[in-house]
């Protein structure tokens, strides 16, 4: 790795945080170029902490794009999904605090209340295309500023990519110099298994939406690569025989739509052809103790 250390280098850790549905994994993913965490309109769709890594010439950003905090239903996947945010935080070098332009609640202040005060910490107000009077952005961002002693305030569009490399700076001046922790090509530390599993959980709460809970989940049960193919075995987790129905559709429909589109996703990300076959199993009580979450990759 020594070949592209500059005597300057910058690295370091950036926690994404936010209250669900802010577009922090729309954010990270278009930082890095690729996708690594997938999104959905469903709340709670990002469950793990999940690494994007982009090196840019003398700087490795290494984004950690966490779980939206959970302020309601106290159960044992919410608790642990709180859990991640903190231990994600306390462990950063830079923190983004992602909003939605023009939208601001309890939420959102129960998300400022966790930020460590001695972590540099920048303001990124999302979505800002979608304010058609841009003289309310000032104010807005003036009113947001002042609830947290932010290192920098940046409005961008992570859809359409506005403002990122201004993020970017902005994120690069509180990187502390290090050496570099992961290869100039690596774009995640997690497994192809992990990145399958999470592609085809994506298509299920986008073909199946809120008719499905969120505790639903995907196990991959065998995942094989002979040269440039990869085989994919994996299993849709459901609580309930009518769930899947739900996820099957009329005549297979749905889950036809879901395993064609995860395979394409698959192909993209990993770039070579992929076999994929998946069941819909009913798992009673899996997720009923924080045990059950850990057996199942909850982190």
């Amino acid at each position: 790795m020594t070949d592209f250390i500059s005597p300057a280098f910058r690295c370091g850790y950036i926690a994404i945080i936010g209250r669900p549905n802010v577009g922090k994994s729309t954010l990270m993913n278009a930082l890095i170029g690729a996708k690594v965490s997938i999104t959905s309109r469903k709340a709670q769709t990002t469950r793990h902490r999940i690494t994007g890594i982009e090196t840019v010439e003398d700087t490795q950003f290494i984004y950690v794009d966490t779980p939206g905090f959970q302020t309601r239903h106290a159960n044992a996947l919410n608790k642990t999904l709180n859990k991640t945010v903190t231990n994600t935080l306390i462990s950063s070098d830079v923190i983004l605090y992602i909003i939605e332009a023009g939208t601001f609640g309890p939420a959102d202040q129960q998300v400022i209340d966790l930020i460590p005060s001695d972590i540099p910490c920048i303001l990124v107000i999302n979505k800002s295309d979608r304010v058609k009077d841009k003289a309310v952005l000032l104010p807005f961002a003036q009113q947001i500023a002042a609830k947290h002693n932010f290192s920098a305030v940046v409005p961008v569009s992570a859809k359409l990519r506005f403002q990122l490399e201004n993020l970017q700076g902005e994120i690069k001046r509180f990187l502390p110099e290090n050496q570099p922790i992961f290869g100039p090509d690596d774009i995640t530390d997690r497994s192809e298994k992990f990145l399958a599993a999470e592609i085809v959980r994506e298509k299920v709460f986008r073909f199946v939406g809120d008719e499905l809970p969120y505790t639903s989940t995907v196990l991959i049960e065998k995942f094989e690569q002979e040269g440039n193919l990869r085989r994919v075995f994996a299993a849709i987790l459901v609580e309930r025989a009518t769930h899947k129905s739900m996820v099957i559709g009329q005549k297979g429909a749905r889950l036809k739509d879901i395993s064609t589109q995860a395979r394409l996703d698959m192909e993209k990300l990993f770039g070579g052809p992929v076999y994929l076959e998946i069941w819909v199993k009913v798992k009673s009580g899996w997720a009923d103790n924080e045990a059950g979450l850990r057996a199942y990759g909850y982190e």
